[in-house]
């Protein structure tokens, strides 16, 4: 076999893949590996913040908040109403086999 197998699920990793990620990771490493690296690292992070990402309006990010919100409170209320409805599809299930 040319990859890790896993034996549960039956996913296959080829070794390409598993050595690009291993490589990436030895690298972010040794990079770092000093004090003066951490500190370099934080600033990379700051200066990739400020300059390379394209941040939303406060109104964008606004309404965004308030569409996360509603949908995050539909989403458990409709959980919470599943949720409900299958505990006592359960316990008239035990009563009925009582």
């Amino acid at each position: 076999s040319t990859g890790l197998q896993n034996q549960v699920s039956g996913v296959r990793v080829s070794q390409p893949v598993q050595g690009i990620w291993r490589n990436v990771n030895l690298l972010k490493l040794k990079k770092y590996k000093t004090m003066a690296g951490i500190v370099e690292y934080v600033k990379e992070s700051f200066a990739e913040l400020k300059n390379n990402v394209s941040w939303p309006t406060w109104a964008e990010g606004q309404s965004l908040t308030v569409l996360v919100a509603a949908f995050s409170i539909i989403f458990s209320l409709a959980i919470w109403g599943v949720d409900t409805v299958f505990a006592g599809v359960i316990e008239q299930y035990f009563n009925w086999i009582k």
